[in-house]
């Protein structure tokens, strides 16, 4: 027995001193309950609309005032014409417009009824129907306080609602973005997450040592052959979800295909530095999968919108390349916007591009000495 003991004292004391071990044991999970916890909301908050307003009375004003009080709406602005609409959900600002008619208080003292508009941002169908379902309940509130201070009878006010974009509000509109920007930076970080750690394991490291190739060049003639495969996959992944899913391109599919190459060469080069900094395959591919999936599906905002979030969050997912290019593909394929309303993200990645492009041949180089 005290033989098994000192064995086990062993075997604890071997774990504690392996820190990889002692993150995979507490840190992880520490992690993933503080990002679930908070990350993974089904409510919204503060999210923002805008109303045309053709009456401009009495009755519509306070309808404005009491949507824009509440907790979970917030007013962007008036629109002169319904013509303004779809640039005002192209910004990405307003979920939602709320169309008040020009004899919308009229008809509710006179008729007893009006009929009210509800147009939302059907390209994030989750969030479509809760701003529509919280407008609603808003306005009956609203109602049940007009009826009890008038005497002339019920009056009802007849919210039509209708979506930009899916009018469906079919999943995969959301979904297949998403996927697109998880299977791009999945495939591409772990194809290019091997080969260093690779070379070292294998004991060719020296060939490219006493090679004359700088850092430089033989990370872009790693990067090179899985660059023209992912674009590939590319292919691939944009016919399935045309064929399988129906999802056309509304942008253009050049500035689509254009984007999508600096988020593939983005990929391919974060998996060169995860190769650089790691001592084995298995530990980059752990890297590269557990510690890039996880981020990507929950904070990346095509599942849970990242506005809603705490804002610590907020701050988190500005390093995050998945990020930046939902928006950008969420924009092009659905939206059918153009460069004038992504040029910031993609600026964005083009910076975060070349600077993973600088700090891997600084870390081959330091690695190399």
């Amino acid at each position: 027995m005290k033989r098994f003991l000192g064995f086990v004292k062993k075997e604890f004391l071997h774990i504690f001193r392996d820190v990889r071990t002692m993150i995979i044991l507490f840190g992880i999970p520490a992690a993933q309950i503080t990002i679930f916890g908070y990350a993974v909301r089904t409510d919204i908050k503060d999210a923002g609309i805008a109303v045309v307003d053709l009456a401009d009375d009495e009755i519509t004003n306070d309808i404005i005032s009491k949507l824009s009080s509440s907790d979970f709406l917030v007013l962007k602005g008036k629109l002169g014409s319904v013509n303004n609409i779809d640039e005002a959900f192209k910004t990405g600002e307003v979920k939602e417009v709320v169309i008040f008619g020009e004899n919308f208080g009229t008809d509710l003292v006179t008729k007893g009824k009006a009929e009210l508009g509800i147009i939302a941002d059907g390209s994030e169908p989750n969030v479509a129907n809760l701003v529509t379902n919280y407008t609603r309940s808003i306005i009956n509130s609203y109602l049940l306080e007009y009826n009890i201070n008038e005497v002339s009878g019920a009056a009802l006010i007849l919210p039509e609602v209708k979506m930009y974009y899916n009018p469906n509000l079919q999943s995969q509109f959301m979904f297949v973005p998403g996927i697109i920007t998880l299977v791009l930076v999945l495939i591409c970080a772990l194809m290019t997450s091997v080969t260093i750690t690779r070379e070292k394991e294998f004991g060719t490291m020296e060939v490219l040592l006493v090679s004359p190739l700088k850092p430089i060049h033989i990370i872009l003639g790693k990067v090179t052959p899985y660059f023209f495969l992912s674009l590939v996959d590319l292919g691939i992944i944009l016919l399935l979800s045309w064929l399988v899913f129906d999802l056309p391109i509304q942008g253009s599919l050049a500035l689509l295909l254009f984007v999508t190459t600096i988020y593939i060469l983005l990929a391919l080069t974060l998996g060169i530095l995860i190769s650089i900094v790691s001592r084995t395959m298995q530990q980059a591919i752990f890297i590269s999968l557990i510690g890039m999936m996880l981020p990507t599906v929950l904070l990346s905002g095509f599942i849970f919108p990242i506005e809603y979030m705490p804002e610590i969050y907020n701050y988190v997912t500005l390093v995050m390349p998945p990020r930046w290019f939902v928006t950008i593909i969420k924009n092009i394929m659905v939206k059918g916007t153009g460069i004038v309303y992504i040029w910031k993200e993609v600026l964005i990645l083009t910076g975060m591009l070349l600077f993973l492009i600088v700090l891997s041949a600084k870390k081959f180089k330091i690695r190399l000495q």
